[in-house]
């Protein structure tokens, strides 16, 4: 069985992650402003994409970046 493509949305927020942001502030005004989207929201959204296949397949690198960058964080704590 074939799976859906990614949605817009999630295209648009793997399009965000890989563009570099000057300062603080200026990641999540895109996120409000070009998303639409509490940054909150954002956040789980971008943290469920991270495990969907479907966005590996679609930007393995991003993703894999992401992906190590979480592990990371996790094992901080």
């Amino acid at each position: 069985m074939e799976q859906e493509p990614l949605g817009r949305r999630e295209l648009d927020i793997l399009a965000l992650e890989r563009r570099g942001f000057p300062g603080p502030g200026a990641k999540e005004r895109a996120i409000r402003e070009e998303l639409g989207l509490a940054p909150v929201r954002y956040y789980q959204l971008l943290n469920a994409l991270l495990d969907d296949p479907r966005a590996l397949a679609s930007d393995p690198v991003t993703v894999n970046r992401l992906r190590r960058i979480r592990e990371a964080r996790r094992a901080e704590r």
